[in-house]
Parts: structure tokens; sequence; C-alpha cells
């Protein structure tokens, strides 16, 4: 096995490998990058979730595989002189060589690598990839992060009237994220485990492509572009049908700034104890809205915003966590919190995007 390629572009490769290869495996393979040489250079990593397989632009000499740990290969390169590099197989381990010398790294035995394969439906379906992008990181911290219910350890996508659906839920929260886009053909309802989700965002985002090619099958999902596919496992089960416990009417409502409610959420982090709990205060006819916590080892604190206020006074205790992933997740200057009652869900929305939805319960006093 032996190639040339330009340093930058290996190191590109590589570094997007060694986000999905194991840390702690106990199949030291599964920590390795797979690099292939035929008619062209591959390299292949994966954690038995997911799978990646990318095309390295170069000049093949000699054909042959070797497998090597990701991460000693990673900082080896990026330590390394030179804009070109020769890698080759040498007595069963991998040499690299460039301007500035010479580095020798123990392989491991590729036959113990996984194979894996493209789902085997042929329908495949074209979307933008920041849509992909914006929706996975847009509902991910919702999810749970116990696979006792894998559905709920999900991202949860579907696509109806022109619109792509992202949704997570550990069962105490819940994200929504709509966005506009044309798919031809409506894309099957799928569950991608959390997890696999974001480490398929982690590689799609630093690509140069702008579309991305997805296709299924009933146990896994493909996404490729140009020199890059991603499989990855996807759940068989069923989401939670989550519109129904959406409220349809609000008692209150308050709009503020969302930087003004993040500012005291970062307060509230001092005083509101093991427990996390925050409460809100809303008096609309006083014109009224404040947060508290209490702390019997710390304090207390007590905040009032600035906010358009309407509806009945309510007084509602909430997870400051819950809370505070969403507020940072929103990509706007003003939010609307809507409060079905007590006792009853909240519902925050993003004033400048009415297609992001997100719903928590409340906590007993």
């Amino acid at each position: 096995m032996k190639f040339e390629c330009v340093l930058e572009r290996l190191i590109n490769s590589v570094s997007l490998s060694e986000k999905i290869v194991g840390k702690k495996e106990s199949l030291p393979v599964l920590s390795c990058v797979l690099i292939e040489v035929g008619d062209s250079i591959n390299l292949k990593a994966t954690n038995l979730e997911t799978a990646l397989e990318m095309k390295i632009e170069g000049s093949p000499i000699k054909k042959g595989k070797i497998a090597v740990p990701a991460h000693i290969f990673l900082q080896t390169l990026q330590s390394t002189k030179g804009d070109k590099i020769t890698i080759e197989d040498e007595d069963g381990n991998l040499k690299i060589q460039s301007k500035g010398g010479e580095t020798t790294i123990k392989s491991i035995s590729t036959e113990e690598f996984p194979s894996f394969s493209e789902p085997k439906n042929k329908n495949e379906y074209i979307i933008n990839k920041d849509v992909f992008v914006n929706g996975v990181q847009g509902v991910s911290y919702a999810s749970s992060q116990s696979m006792i219910r894998p559905e709920l350890a999900s991202v949860y996508i579907s696509y109806d009237d022109g619109k792509l659906t992202f949704v997570s839920t550990d069962s105490f929260r819940l994200a929504e994220k709509k966005i506009n886009t044309k798919i031809k053909n409506n894309i099957p309802e799928t569950l991608i485990p959390t997890k696999n989700a974001l480490e398929i965002v982690g590689i799609i985002s630093n690509l140069d492509e702008e579309d991305i090619h997805i296709s299924f099958d009933d146990s896994q999902i493909g996404i490729s572009c140009k020199n890059t596919k991603i499989i990855s496992r996807i759940i068989d089960g069923n989401f939670p049908n989550y519109n129904e416990i959406i409220p349809k009417s609000f008692i209150t409502e308050a709009t503020l700034l969302k930087d003004d409610l993040l500012t005291v959420l970062k307060k509230t982090r001092v005083f509101s104890g093991v427990s996390q709990q925050i409460s809100f205060h809303v008096y609309p006819k006083k014109k009224v809205f404040s947060i508290t916590a209490r702390n019997a080892d710390v304090g207390e604190m007590s905040d009032t915003l600035e906010a358009a206020v309407s509806g009945d006074d309510i007084d509602i205790h909430f997870n400051l966590n819950y809370i505070q992933d969403c507020i940072q997740s929103l990509k706007t200057d003003s939010i609307t919190l809507q409060f079905a009652g007590e006792g009853k869900p909240l519902v925050i929305k993003s004033v400048s995007d009415q297609y992001f939805t997100y719903l928590v319960m409340p906590l007993n006093k």
C-alpha cells in the first residue's frame, strides 16, 4: 500500500473520521481508521453505529490496506511539515514521509475491521446540508440520555406539506423545528439515534458541498455527497404522537428579550440548588414578570424582567436546565412564553421563527 497526497487534505479527512471512531472500545480496531488504496484512496472509520467513508484526492501508487489508531494518526499529521506527503505500508506498519522527516506508526490487523453496506433502498432524496444540520441542532438537546426507550433517545424526522420536521423529546420536554424545503417525493418517517445524528452533523457541517443525498432502508440511513459517504443505524420504533400534548390554548403569555432571560438564568444557577428549580411569577395586571430561586445553603434571588405580559396571574416552577437548553439554542432576539396553566406545559416560541416550538413540563413545588 502506497500513495501520495496533499497533507492538508489528508488532515481534514482524518479529523472528520476521528470524530466517530470508538474512544474506549474493547475492540481496538474500532479506534482506527482504515486506509484502502486501489484505483482511488479511501479512508474508512466506524463505531458500529455510524460508519464513514471518504475518498481522498491523491496519487495511488501501490494497492493495499492498513489500519492505524485515528488519534495517533491525526496528531502525527498535524505535527508534520511540508505540503505533500507519501504514506506506505512498511513491514506491516504505516510509514509517513514528508519534507520534514519520517514517522512510523504501528498498525492493527485489518481482518477485524467491520464491513458495512449501503442502504438497499434505491430511492434517493436530495436536501440542503444546512437544513439537516440546523434541524438536528435545533432539537437534539431535548432527547433522552437513556436508551431504555430508544425512540426517546432519537431525532424524529418527517416530511409533509413542503416542511421537513425534526423532533426530540425525553417525555419531560419536547423540541420541534420545521423547515421549509422542497424534496422530491415524501421521505419516510425516520428515527436516528441522537448520538448518531450529531456525529453526522459534525461531519457534513465541515464539508464544502451544499446538498446531501439521503437514502433509507429498514435499518439504516445513508448520506452521501461528492467524496463522502455516511451510514447510520436507525431505530425501529414508533415516536410518540406528540401533537396531542401540545396545548391548544393558554391563560398567560409573556414576550421578552432572549438575552435578558439568559442573563437571569445564569444567575439562578447559583441559587437553584441540587434540584435546579426556578420559579416564574407572571402578574399581567401589575405588569410584572419575575424569576426566583432559593437555596438553603446559599440564599435566594428574585429578578424582574421587562416583558409584555397578558392573561391571568400565574406562579409556576421549572427545571432550570430544561429552560436554559432551549433559550441558548435559539437564534432570535425575542421569545414568547405561553403558559397553559398550573401543572400544565409551558410552550416557548421564537418571535422570528414561527416554525419552532418547545414544550416543557412544570415541576411540583
